[in-house]
């Protein structure tokens, strides 16, 4: 890709940034409205939760197949062919007339926004190619995530309030737009050197496993043995061959090989815990204040803004600190933080008072806005920019794996509390569990920050950056890697 102009630099990142808007906007937006949904759809907790996740789902599981193929035919083709999936996936939501169908045009709104997130932070990464100016793109890039925390409950609260939670899918509509006709216009192609053979097995595998994983966890507490335990043996023999099968090809769909670099898989499973968090501290957040303390859309929507506007003042700061002084300082304030908001709602009690309330939103906030850009910075610093689209798809799979496992796993243990109570009656006592998962989220993410940022871990990085490097000179001499 030819070089740019910083003015033409900074506008294709501002057309990246619009894609990550529309889809995270999309979640923030979509918790608002559960409530709402809830009653036009009368759906129950394991309703809202496929709501959410079989947007989540099908994003984790297209990712990296969307990655590797931006790297092969083209990101600004895929880029573009995104948008237009995930614009009309937005119309279509907004005329489901059922449960059923929204679930369907949720996951025909995931297929494009997985041709959207991972291929805009390749192109970005290919096109900021100094160290430092990418980690400040990237602190950019995830303060977008801050603005669509900021700006979705409030939104969603007046959308839902006046027009109708139907209005809340038709914001992606212009957005959308608009930056298909702006990268037609300004962002340049690119694609990887060496085209990369696409694997269908590995994406078999990859689906069944995330899919039944999640199935068998959303309906613990309501289906039997019978039918949780098969999806659970599927879950865990996709994952074995996954491990047997992908080091076997010369192209895999998931490149093993880059986590042998210790930065690289724990910001894989620190991005997982992470976003668990976040799945599950917004789901309970939203129904506890409308379904319990009674509130409306939009003040539901006001309230989240103690979380929302520390997260959008702390993405950029702490992508300036990755790249002054490296990941471990604001790993290490996003680990304390979520850790100490959890432990505040799960011992304390924080919902039943507002001050607590309060602090243990902005706490979240915080932490959240701290862990996006070292997690990002980390998965595709140090990796060959012709496997940039595969590594930032490992990254963004991460995320989305982890909301989905969030949303599954606190939206199971909270329907099991609950039973056949009322919301209002049993809530605290039963979110109580799902708060101290939220809490071990936050401490994962603490503990790895520390094992995975020092001088050895660095080491591994450079060992695995060279290796993957040295395989991509002897496949392009027509050797082949021997890994």
């Amino acid at each position: 890709m030819p070089e740019l102009s910083h003015r033409r630099r900074l506008l294709v990142l501002a057309i990246c940034c619009m894609s990550l808007l529309i889809v995270s906007l999309d979640n923030t937006v979509l918790n608002v409205a559960l409530p709402a949904m809830q009653r036009e759809l009368h759906a129950d907790t394991a309703g809202l939760q496929w709501a959410i996740d079989a947007y989540t789902l099908v994003l984790a599981s297209l990712l990296m197949l969307a990655g590797s193929t931006a790297d092969r035919i083209g990101r600004k083709r895929v880029f573009m062919a995104g948008l237009v999936v995930f614009t009309l996936g937005s119309l279509l939501c907004s005329l489901a007339p059922d449960l059923q169908s929204l679930v369907a045009f949720r996951a025909v709104q995931a297929v494009g926004g997985s041709m959207l997130n991972p291929v805009a932070m390749s192109i970005i990464t290919n096109t900021f190619t100094d160290p430092r100016e990418r980690a400040r793109a990237i602190g950019v890039w995830g303060a977008v995530v801050g603005i669509s925390m900021a700006a979705g409950p409030l939104v969603g609260g007046l959308l839902v309030e006046s027009v109708g939670w139907r209005s809340i899918f038709w914001v992606n509509l212009p957005v959308g737009l608009a930056a298909l006709l702006l990268t037609l216009r300004f962002v340049p192609e690119s694609r990887a050197p060496k085209a990369r053979r696409p694997d269908p097995l590995g994406q078999l595998m990859v689906i069944a496993l995330f899919g039944s994983l999640t199935y068998a966890i959303i309906e613990a507490p309501t289906a039997g043995p019978a039918t949780v335990v098969p999806f659970a043996v599927v879950a865990f023999a996709a994952l074995l061959s996954l491990l047997v099968y992908e080091p076997r090809r010369a192209e895999p769909l998931i490149d093993l090989r880059f986590f042998r670099s210790a930065p690289f898989s724990g910001a894989t499973v620190i991005a997982v815990g992470a976003f668990a968090a976040l799945g599950g501290f917004l789901f309970l957040s939203t129904l506890y204040l409308q379904n319990v303390r009674g509130l409306s859309a939009l003040h539901a929507g006001l309230w989240m803004l103690p979380m929302a506007v520390p997260t959008f003042l702390c993405a950029p700061l702490a992508g300036r600190l990755v790249a002054a002084r490296g990941p471990r300082l604001p790993l290490l304030v996003a680990g304390c933080a979520m850790t100490a908001s959890g432990v505040l709602f799960a011992a304390f009690e924080a919902e039943t008072s507002n001050v607590t309330l309060f602090l243990g939103y902005v706490l979240f906030g915080v932490g959240f806005g701290c862990v996006n850009a070292p997690v990002t910075n980390t998965a595709v610093s140090g990796m060959p920019r012709a496997q940039a689209g595969v590594a930032a798809a490992v990254a963004s799979t991460s995320r989305q794996l982890g909301q989905t496992l969030g949303v599954a796993v606190v939206g199971a243990v909270l329907a099991a509390g609950v039973g056949s109570s009322s919301y209002r009656d049993v809530f605290v006592a039963a979110a109580r569990p799902g708060w101290w998962i939220l809490a071990g989220c936050g401490l994962a993410v603490l503990v790895l920050g520390v094992l995975t940022t020092g001088p050895w871990a660095r080491r591994t990085a450079e060992r695995a950056a060279e290796r993957l490097r040295s395989a991509e000179v002897r496949e392009a001499a027509g050797v082949g890697s021997s890994s």
